[in-house]
């Protein structure tokens, strides 16, 4: 397996889209969001890099520590949250979504892929933070 580790997050994402628009071409939109998400994790882990799924995140405020419930769907290389979605459309709750999980995770980049379009860059958004 190759070593991924250094990475910079614009290469990691070249690697998540090209991996999305592949599994979006087999299969096509109107699947429920679990299943792109195994597939994307699948065609990554099989590329060699790094990924967690259904990666929980702590919330932590001064010395509050609080294992909240949140979850990122993917964390590539620690560096990149992909937040997998299957809706009609992306709406301002999905971005404030992978905002707070960029926030809590110190990840400065995120992307929204919303797997229910016709053509897939439609369905796509990229969140930077200080990129």
């Amino acid at each position: 397996m190759e070593n991924h580790g250094h990475l910079t997050e614009n290469e990691l994402s070249k690697q998540c889209l090209d991996a999305a628009f592949k599994i979006h071409r087999a299969l096509g939109p109107g699947l429920l969001e679990s299943a792109y998400e195994h597939c994307l994790v699948y065609e990554l882990r099989k590329s060699g890099l790094h990924v967690l799924q259904q990666h929980p995140l702590p919330l932590v405020y001064e010395e509050v520590h609080l294992e909240t419930g949140y979850r990122v769907d993917i964390l590539v290389n620690h560096k990149v949250i992909v937040e997998v979605k299957s809706v009609e459309v992306l709406n301002d709750v999905h971005l404030a979504q992978i905002l707070t999980y960029q926030k809590l995770s110190n990840c400065k980049l995120g992307l929204l892929i919303n797997f229910n379009v016709s053509l897939l860059k439609d369905g796509i958004k990229r969140v930077a933070n200080n990129l």
